[in-house]
């Protein structure tokens, strides 16, 4: 089949894509989001003739506006849109995993400083500030006092673009130093891995040491929940321990793997074109 690729820099994990589709001789185009153009009618031509194309963006407003093109013309993407739409934003995300009954940590959205800190102290103290948009623990604050809480929101409210300027104050999970990713595709678990920090961000990017994990039965259910509300597709759940079970608190959408691949036997990238090759409704022959 011919895979396309859209990207804006090739990372570890895509060189893994690449490499397994073309071991298996599909044909593959790479398509740079940053030179690609989309109108109202037809299809960019490099992707025109795909029978499913891969977007591993790392800008979120072209992953979102690339996928909503790519489903208005009718070509197989994973993520779809919708679900692109919903993970790109910490706020949509919760609200679908609320709306599921998943357990997810306590939020609460404010649009005003003043109003962002009356919930923060209501919250009490450390909660969590994040942005809507954005990855890699980047801009969080672990809020522990109201002079930092002060602080902060100073800082966003300075800094004036529209995702700062909406306030997501969320509850401080007390994890066991760590946190639990999963890798999901099409609502089957691929392989999942803890992400262990002395800091309380335990993001695989921010350094933490990943162990390969055993899914119990709830964790393994909450990930396949999760992937559904969101409208699955291949996805990223991000769990954490607490004392009554676990708490699903991010579902990634454009979910990098490498890390994950050095921590578990499983060939992650070969899972990924196992089921990558189910998705397009087109005749399964190998294009060479």
């Amino acid at each position: 089949m011919e895979v396309g690729l859209l990207y804006s820099r090739i990372r570890a994990d895509e060189k893994l894509l690449l490499a397994e589709l073309r071991e298996r001789g599909h044909k593959v185009v790479k398509a740079d989001t940053r030179t690609l153009t989309f109108d109202l009618d037809e299809p960019p031509a490099l992707l025109a003739d795909c029978d499913v194309v891969l977007d591993r963006c790392l800008a979120t407003s072209r992953s979102r506006y690339a996928t909503r093109f790519l489903d208005h013309y009718g070509i197989p993407v994973v993520n779809g849109a919708d679900t692109a739409a919903v993970c790109a934003d910490k706020v949509e995300t919760s609200l679908a995993l609320q709306a599921a009954g998943i357990p997810t940590p306590e939020t609460t959205v404010a649009f005003t400083t003043d109003a962002a800190l009356e919930a923060i102290e209501a919250f009490g103290y450390p909660c969590v500030l994040k942005p809507v948009v954005g990855s890699w623990g980047r801009l969080m604050a672990k809020l522990e006092s109201r002079s930092a809480a002060e602080a902060v929101l100073e800082h966003k409210e300075t800094l004036g673009s529209y995702e700062h300027s909406v306030f997501y104050i969320q509850q401080f999970v007390e994890k066991p130093g760590r946190d639990v990713r999963v890798l999901m595709a099409g609502g089957d678990t691929v392989a999942a891995m803890t992400r262990s920090s002395d800091h309380w961000i335990t993001n695989a990017a921010a350094g933490a040491e990943t162990e390969p994990f055993e899914l119990d039965e709830q964790a393994e259910s909450l990930a396949k929940q999760a992937s559904e509300a969101v409208g699955g597709g291949l996805l990223g759940v991000d769990l954490m321990e607490t004392g009554d079970g676990y708490t699903v608190h991010e579902v990634n959408h454009t979910v990098e793997f490498s890390a994950l691949n050095g921590a578990v036997e499983t060939d992650i990238a070969g899972e990924i074109v196992d089921w990558l090759e189910t998705v397009p409704a087109v005749d399964s022959e190998v294009t060479t």
